[in-house]
């Protein structure tokens, strides 16, 4: 059922469909532009389409907003979204924000409040425009109907002065906890910076640090610059070795031990042990922390540590199994045992009987080239790095060469695909 009202914290999320009820994607945000007089008009919807790219679907082309859906005419432009001057996203950039509430009485003074919510409603012309604002007052608030919350019409609002004034980013982090961290870099990316950095400042390490392992190093050293050195060494302390001495690399050497100095000393250690390697070579490549195991552990304790959720797929492809220490840089290197194997031996058995000697490790100093022919050679999708004393020291995955070997703008090269059946790819 069509409505002519909703609120946006309600609509993110939900699906956009064609008129034949073909699924075109989900609702991320909606785009408004403030006006002089009047409340803001709404000029479209922010749109994530198949292959996670947002995309811009004016309020024209939205036939109708129902009950857990939003119909358009079909056509839409799937050249990547961009936003222009004058526009503001409800959800990023004014849900959270802080605001004054016009007195009621004559002469009183207004009221601090905070929006949590607002409402988008179409009127008699056929513009969509924001009407009612849900907002909160801070605590201890004065005695409302509706407690420390209510709702105003936009009209009650009054906007702090230019720099004044702080958001909140709940309402659009909520929107983000459920993304993967390629489409949570995305996501980041395409916000204002100022706004980015407020969100960033309330996710957690390790989703910052999910995203920046997919993002380009131009945009990983942007992002950087703008976060203190504290907060970047927690960042690093939570990433991927190999993502974060690749970062490391990347910037000036005295911010590179600066920040190596502030992370925790074991994570430290790793990147430090990377950076000695040249970027091309299998050191420079591998990830210093594979599952390392005696040849006297159980097929169960081996499947075990391959369960873990911390483990990336490609590392739990196998077991390395070598002399003591187990730590790397290990004792000698003796085999791999794979996965599939370790599933067709009882749970009793020792890892020694089933190890893969066959499989010749690659050597620390051998280039990227060399490693991506014995992977492709051998059907692997990680395979382990030696030093000179054949000690297991990493693992270098098929990811990480994909990454080495593909161009640097790999991540946004389907930003000038053909419009697919149905859209269109007309400009905005």
């Amino acid at each position: 059922m069509s409505v002519t009202r909703v609120f946006v914290g309600r609509l993110a999320g939900r699906g956009v469909f064609d008129p034949v009820g073909d699924r075109i994607g989900k609702v991320r945000d909606v785009l408004i532009v403030f006006r002089s007089a009047g409340a803001p008009r709404v000029v479209g919807l922010i749109v994530e389409i198949p292959g996670k790219r947002r995309v811009f679907v004016p309020i024209g082309r939205v036939t109708s907003i129902g009950s857990g859906q939003v119909i358009t005419t079909g056509l839409i432009n799937v050249r990547r979204f961009e936003q222009r001057g004058g526009e503001t996203r409800m959800i990023a950039e004014l849900i959270g924000r802080d605001v004054q509430l016009a007195p009621e009485q004559p002469g009183a003074a207004a009221s601090p409040a905070r929006i949590e919510d607002a409402a988008i409603e179409r009127s008699r012309s056929g513009e969509w425009l924001v009407s009612e604002v849900f907002v909160r007052l801070p605590k201890p608030a004065a005695p409302f109907s509706r407690g420390d919350s209510r709702i105003v019409q936009w009209s009650d609002l009054r906007w702090p002065v230019a720099g004044e004034g702080t958001q909140s980013a709940e309402l659009l982090i909520r929107t983000l906890v459920d993304l993967k961290p390629a489409d949570l870099a995305d996501a980041l990316l395409e916000l204002p910076g100022s706004r980015m950095i407020e969100v960033i400042g309330e996710l957690p390490d390790e989703r910052v640090a999910d995203a920046l392992e997919e993002m380009s190093e131009q945009d990983q050293l942007a992002l950087l610059a703008q976060l203190p050195s504290d907060r970047t060494a927690d960042v690093l302390d939570r990433m991927d070795a190999d993502d974060a001495a690749d970062l490391i690399s990347a910037l000036p050497t005295a911010q590179g031990e600066e920040l190596l100095d502030l992370m925790e000393p074991e994570e430290a250690e790793d990147v430090r042990r990377l950076l000695e390697y040249d970027a091309d070579t299998a050191g420079g490549l591998m990830s210093p922390s594979p599952i390392v195991l005696s040849g006297e552990s159980s097929v169960a304790e081996g499947l075990a540590m391959i369960r873990r959720a911390e483990i990336p797929p490609a590392m739990a492809s196998a077991v390395y199994v070598t002399h003591p220490p187990y730590e790397t840089p290990t004792g000698e290197y003796l085999g791999m045992a794979h996965f599939q194997r370790m599933l067709r031996f009882p749970p009793h058995e020792r890892l020694v009987s089933l190890i893969d000697t066959e499989m010749e490790p690659v050597r620390v100093d051998a280039s990227a080239a060399e490693v991506s022919r014995r992977l492709a050679s051998y059907d692997l999708v990680a395979m382990p790095v030696v030093d000179e004393q054949n000690h297991l020291v990493g693992v270098v995955t098929v990811d990480d060469v994909l990454d080495h070997l593909l161009p640097d703008d790999w991540r946004h090269a389907d930003d000038e695909e053909p419009a697919g059946p149905g859209t269109t790819g007309a400009g905005r």
